[in-house]
This record gives structure tokens, C-alpha cells and sequence, in this order.
């Protein structure tokens, strides 16, 4: 692989982007895809274009069917979840979390609460949410949820991530709450986005304890990064 190739992947690796490689087999030239388009040695047909982009989008590497005499390669950021709120179901659901392979990061600034015996083996931040979804950063390979049941926490945090390209945003409360939230985001001028928001957060499997809420949580997660469909 060139250099300037290996270069442009690990710029897009520690940027958290996608990024697609193109080669075609016949001379080794080479195209790199990533959200914004192509770019590189040869340029893609728009229907070439936009296979790349589909594949890119899903992670899957293989030939260009628009391309004869080609292969992807897909280098994907991993899939992260970012923790609002260092309660009962955030200690579930961020276990389960890392198991299914999401870098998980809890994010509370009550130490007693975000502590490592509670949280044994996950990233804790202790930061104000505000300050630490600044410095981490909102991908699109990032999930975000927001459990604290406190304004304080969760407000901040809702208010960066409906604009950013986080590919999930879940908030925790029942529809009276959620409502009140909805107020206040779109005071904050944040109306047009709040449809991000997954709340009730989860898919509806009928639990109520802290453990059967987390697997509805991350099954849902994981439903919409996927982009399927609840049965």
C-alpha cells in the first residue's frame, strides 16, 4: 500500500472517520471515499460513487459491483458509547456494552457515584458533561445516553449532541419528563432536532429492573446502528 495511503488512513483513524479504499487491480491506483467523497489516483463514476459510499456506510469490503477489477477496503472507527449519568442501569448496560465491543466512557462529576468498584474496568470521566463530550469528541461511530435523570447533567449533554453526527441519542425518563425536557431544548433553540431523542429509551421488551432496562437499551443501540428494524 502506498505511503500516502497509509497516511490517510491513520489521519481518518485518529479522527474517529470512515474512510473507504478503492484499488483498482489492474495498475494499483486508488481512491479513498470517506463522507465528504472521493479522492485520490482515479475518480469514481457517480454510480461507482455511490456503492463506495453504501459499503463505506456499512463496513463491508469486497469488489465493486460498478467496478469490475476493483477492491474496498473499509478502516471504520469502533463503535463507542458514550454514559451520562453514573446510575444503576448506566452499571448494566455499561458492562453489556463493552462485551458486545463498544469503548464505553461513563461521564459524572459525583465521584461516589462514577467510581472504579462501581464501574470496574470501564473508562470513567469526571468532567461536567459539557466539558467532556467537548474534548472526546461526537462521531458518527458514537452512541450517546443520557440516565443521570438530573437537567443538570443531561441538558448539557442532549444540547452538543443533537447537533453533532452521534449516530444514536437516548435519554431516560417517561413521557411526562421528556416532555419537560422537550420544553427546555427547545428554549434552547434545539426544536427542530429533538426527534433524535429515542425516548422511552430502548425497545419496548417489557422489563423494568435496571439489568432488563440496559439490554433494551443496547439492543436498541444496536438496532439503529445497523439501521434494522424492531420484530
Amino acid at each position: 500500500m502506498k505511503t500516502s495511503t497509509l497516511a490517510s488512513i491513520a489521519e481518518a483513524q485518529a479522527g474517529r472517520r470512515a474512510l473507504l479504499v478503492v484499488t483498482r487491480l489492474a495498475d494499483g491506483a486508488q481512491c479513498m471515499v470517506d463522507a465528504a467523497g472521493g479522492s485520490g489516483d482515479f475518480a469514481l463514476a457517480p454510480e461507482q460513487l455511490a456503492e463506495a459510499a453504501a459499503m463505506l456506510q456499512s463496513g463491508r469490503c469486497g469488489a465493486l459491483e460498478t467496478l469490475p477489477d476493483s477492491f474496498a477496503r473499509a478502516y471504520v472507527p469502533s463503535p463507542r458509547l458514550l454514559i451520562i449519568g453514573a446510575v444503576h442501569i448506566a452499571q448494566a448496560l455499561a458492562g453489556m456494552a463493552a462485551t458486545a465491543g463498544y469503548a464505553v466512557t461513563v461521564i459524572d462529576p459525583r465521584g461516589a457515584f462514577a467510581s472504579p468498584e462501581r464501574f470496574p474496568g470501564i473508562e470513567l470521566c469526571d468532567e461536567w458533561p459539557d466539558e467532556a463530550l467537548a474534548r472526546l469528541g461526537l462521531d458518527d461511530a458514537t452512541a450517546l445516553v443520557a440516565l443521570s435523570h438530573d437537567p443538570k447533567l443531561d441538558d448539557p449533554a442532549l444540547e452538543l449532541a443533537l447537533p453533532s453526527r452521534l449516530f444514536y441519542i437516548g435519554a431516560l425518563g417517561s413521557r411526562r419528563t421528556h416532555e419537560k425536557r422537550l420544553e427546555r431544548l427547545r428554549a434552547a433553540g434545539l426544536g427542530e432536532l429533538t426527534g433524535r431523542i429515542h425516548s422511552p429509551i430502548g425497545l419496548d421488551l417489557g422489563g423494568r429492573a435496571p439489568a432488563e432496562i440496559a439490554v433494551s437499551i443496547l439492543a436498541e443501540i444496536i438496532r439503529v446502528r445497523y439501521k434494522g428494524t424492531a420484530a
